[in-house]
């Protein structure tokens, strides 16, 4: 669903205090190229097939 979405913002980089900041945002596609992200990591196996 998300590598569907025209826009995405991925929060974290963990949960609870360790969270919080924006670690990534646009396309599926550049939220995939960006290290540290935990949704960057699986949207980048997603959009390989």
């Amino acid at each position: 669903m998300v590598k569907a979405a025209d826009h995405v913002v991925d929060v974290g980089p963990e949960g609870g205090t360790l969270g919080g900041q924006i670690v990534a945002e646009g396309t599926p596609e550049k939220v995939a190229k960006t290290a540290g992200s935990y949704t960057g990591k699986f949207l980048k196996e997603e959009l390989k097939g």
